[in-house]
């Protein structure tokens, strides 16, 4: 079997292990040297062939300006006009448009050793004074042909250098491209495909609905967003308050509409969102003070100033002209939206103060009070002597005395209930620390209760005492269950 190894050729290696050098000669940097010199070599190359393509481009531009000229003076072959003068009007159309008389910028590193390039007027101002001086001393009959034919011949000159360059630059890309290395590692298949299941859309019936014209257009399919916005207010009302120019106008009547439309008229700045939000903030205060009247004016007036609003720019006067119109849709419409939202601001306002008369109840509040979890046992209060001299009582004493005067009165009346008063007025941690310093220095025990036997409810506590007692006693003699068993001999 033949293997053909011909397309590894074009792979440039400069680290190939195969290589062989001279015996004096290192290895390594024979490979390093051939490797700076494939990579020099690259460059060069590349920086030839944009060179050659700039080069090319200049020439076309000025090929172009020479077949201008060139056809400038073969249309005046035969007429008796200057053909100096018919040079002179070329170049001057030439450089008439600085943008175009400006020839492309040079890539990177291209002729990094000119300053300036040249303008294409200054190239052919060039090229016609080397055909004046080819021509020598010419008769003026003869002048107009041996300026068609010198400039042709410059033409044919510029035509082969761009023959020479095309050919020139065919053959280092070939080069270029006939070496594999990572610069020409490109994607070369990419694509992806997503199955999307055909959804059919199903037509729409379309229905005629009657027409009505309304005031705020927005006001019923924008009912749910209202109550959306409503409830936001109601959450932190305290950092919307109404400004001292929105309570002023809450002090017009709310069917007087020529006193409303001056006042809106000399204040159109109070024509914004935050001053309805404002009103709307006090029509809720002012509820839950009980001042209904006043807070279905603040409703009123702050909606009245959304709807004014919301019309566009000749709002307040189109708002006002149907609001006064008698029987118009919009007056019943606004209406009813006044009333909808005073009567949810009175229901709000109807909980919170339900709620708040709820949370001043006694009952409702978390209290501390002492009491025995055994009905037989009893809680006794023992004040600590002022005159002891045993340290336990000294500092029972200290902590007595720590107390408050009501708090003192109360444990020194040895009362559990006169106790559980004082506990009850003050907070959960205040009480917790009190019982806790009661129950560390001794002031507070707990005590059997004694059982008389003479009674019925005597004795019946008496045998259950004893009975819980042999029970104890029956245990210990013949163990827990699933204690260990011995071995019977």
């Amino acid at each position: 079997m033949v293997l053909d190894y011909s397309k590894w050729d074009a792979l440039e290696l400069s680290d190939d292990s195969d290589i062989e050098v001279h015996p004096n000669v290192d290895k390594r940097s024979f490979i390093r040297a051939k490797q700076a010199q494939i990579h020099q070599q690259r460059m060069q190359r590349r920086h030839e062939i944009e060179t050659l393509k700039y080069e090319r481009i200049i020439n076309d531009g000025l090929l172009s300006r020479i077949d201008q000229l060139l056809k400038s003076l073969q249309q005046h072959e035969g007429s008796s006009k200057n053909p100096e003068e018919v040079v002179f009007q070329v170049l001057m159309e030439s450089a008439s448009n600085p943008s175009e008389d400006q020839p492309p910028a040079p890539p990177a590193g291209v002729y990094t050793h000119e300053k300036e390039q040249p303008k294409y007027s200054q190239m052919m101002s060039s090229l016609v004074d080397q055909v004046k001086k080819e021509m020598g001393e010419v008769s003026s009959d003869n002048l107009l042909k041996e300026y068609i034919k010198g400039v042709q011949g410059h033409k044919d000159k510029v035509q082969g250098l761009q023959k020479e360059l095309l050919a020139k630059l065919a053959e280092l890309e070939k080069e270029e491209s006939s070496k594999i290395t990572s610069d020409s590692i490109h994607t070369g298949f990419d694509t992806s495909f997503v199955a999307k299941n055909d959804s059919k859309g199903k037509g729409t019936e379309t229905k005629k609905a009657e027409s009505v014209e309304l005031l705020n257009p927005t006001a019923v399919s924008g009912s749910s967003s209202q109550k959306a916005t409503a409830d936001e207010e109601e959450e932190d009302p305290e950092n919307m308050k109404a400004s001292d120019l929105a309570k002023r106008l809450a002090k017009i009547n709310r069917n007087d509409y020529r006193a409303l439309l001056q006042f809106i008229s000399e204040h159109p700045e109070i024509v914004a969102e935050k001053e309805t939000d404002g009103l709307l903030v006090e029509a809720f205060n002012s509820q839950m003070e009980g001042k209904e009247d006043y807070a279905r004016t603040c409703v009123h007036h702050g909606l009245l100033l959304q709807y004014c609003r919301s019309l566009g720019r000749d709002g307040i006067s189109l708002f006002f002209k149907r609001i006064t119109t008698k029987d118009h849709q919009a007056s019943t419409l606004f209406r009813n939206d006044v009333n909808e939202t005073y009567n949810k601001i009175k229901t709000r306002a109807a909980e919170l103060a339900k709620d708040g008369s709820a949370s001043n109840d006694p009952a409702g509040v978390e209290q501390i009070q002492l009491h025995a979890v055994d009905p037989n046992t009893k809680i006794t209060i023992n004040i600590p002597a002022a005159e002891s001299s045993e340290p336990v009582e000294v500092e029972a004493r200290k902590i007595f005395e720590s107390f408050s005067k009501e708090l003192q009165q109360a444990l020194s009346s040895e009362s559990l209930d006169e106790v559980n008063k004082v506990l009850g007025k003050m907070s959960v941690e205040e009480a917790e620390d009190v019982v806790e310093k009661l129950g560390e220095s001794g002031m507070l025990s707990l005590e059997e209760g004694i059982v008389d036997a003479t009674t019925e409810e005597g004795r019946k506590k008496l045998e259950e005492i004893e009975a819980e007692s042999k029970r104890e006693n029956r245990i210990e003699e013949v163990g827990e269950p699933g204690g260990d068993i011995t071995e019977l001999d």
